[in-house]
């Protein structure tokens, strides 16, 4: 009888832009927080709090990755050269910005897939309900929490360093 593999976000790759892809396993030992991401969103302006939460740990091992999405509103229209256009121009977002994506449906990305089922929303749900939920990974690729759109990357600096 074989020993179950603990799963963890390193089984993954994903899409870098429409040609490269990256194995998420190049984070292990790195603490993650993936967050789906929206440009034309009333909680856009959260780039500015994920870039100073990146700058703060980013050194100490702290790893951001955004994934745009436009399930939610459409409010992801841009290619993918826009989309980093903006998060540069606007932001001066510095963390990586992945292909984008989809969160839930039968086309959702099987990264997004995994981290729904390792932490649930309110009521237990799966579903991602809006731009900019957030999970927290810890260094050795388990799923630490979900935060939902309505909570400041400024309060994850504390979960955050306690991973570090």
């Amino acid at each position: 009888m074989t020993q179950s593999v603990t799963e963890t976000v390193y089984q993954f790759s994903v899409k870098k832009n429409s040609v490269d892809t990256i194995s998420l396993s190049q984070f292990k030992g790195k603490v993650l927080l993936i967050v789906n991401t929206a440009s034309k969103c009333g909680f856009t302006p959260q780039y500015e709090g994920l870039e100073k939460l990146y700058n703060q740990f980013k050194d100490r091992g702290l790893v951001i990755l955004g994934f745009p999405c436009n399930q939610f509103g459409a409010q992801e229209p841009g290619t993918q050269e826009e989309i980093n256009q903006f998060c540069s121009v606007n932001f001066g977002v510095t963390f990586p910005i992945l292909n984008k994506i989809d969160v839930n449906g039968e086309n959702a990305d099987p990264l997004y897939q995994f981290l729904k089922k390792q932490s649930k929303g309110i009521l237990g749900t799966e579903a991602i309900k809006w731009n900019f939920t957030k999970f927290l990974v810890d260094k050795n690729g388990q799923v630490i929490d979900r935060y939902a759109s309505t909570t400041e990357p400024k309060d994850l600096a504390e979960h955050i360093e306690k991973l570090l």
